[in-house]
């Protein structure tokens, strides 16, 4: 099928292939890409990010604002661009969040993340990242981050 034939809005259609298998591969590259980034710029260090939240210490280390203004323009970049597709590559349509509120719920699992941030020096993204470098801190913040993550989803019911 032709680019021009394809249905707009449709994903790309590839003989003999499952688009679920594209729809994988293609969310493997991009947490691969993402665990690269974030080991690339330090961040699957602990003492780096406390470093860096440490802003009254004297130990301030703020390279990590250059991390931080990439992510952002490149965010901005593409979501500027996305706004003039109809739809993304592998899929028929964008899958936007549908909620919009700013609510207790959502402002209390802020407050609560920021906390862990800050104590731990670990997010959810750089720690997944950090399993292959054998912290032994990761035996307790994983399991804590999968029982928090099945908690709210618990609650929210």
């Amino acid at each position: 099928m032709s680019e021009q034939a394809q249905a707009v809005g449709t994903p790309p259609t590839v003989p003999n292939a499952q688009p679920e298998l594209f729809q994988l591969g293609a969310a493997l590259l991009a947490g691969v890409v993402f665990g690269v980034g974030l080991a690339l710029a330090q961040m699957t260090d602990p003492n780096k990010v406390l470093a860096f939240l440490d802003v009254t210490g004297g130990a301030w280390d703020a390279s990590l604002l250059f991390v931080l203004g990439g992510a952002a323009g490149l965010s901005f970049a593409t979501f500027w661009w996305l706004r003039t597709r109809s739809a993304p590559l592998l899929d028929v349509r964008f899958h936007f969040p549908t909620l919009t509120a700013i609510d207790r719920r959502l402002v209390l699992g802020s407050i609560l993340f920021g906390i862990g941030w800050g104590l731990a020096g670990y997010c959810p993204g750089p720690a997944i990242a950090s399993i292959s470098l054998g912290n032994g801190e990761l035996w307790w913040f994983l399991p804590s981050l999968v029982l928090g993550a099945w908690w709210a989803r618990r609650a929210s019911k």
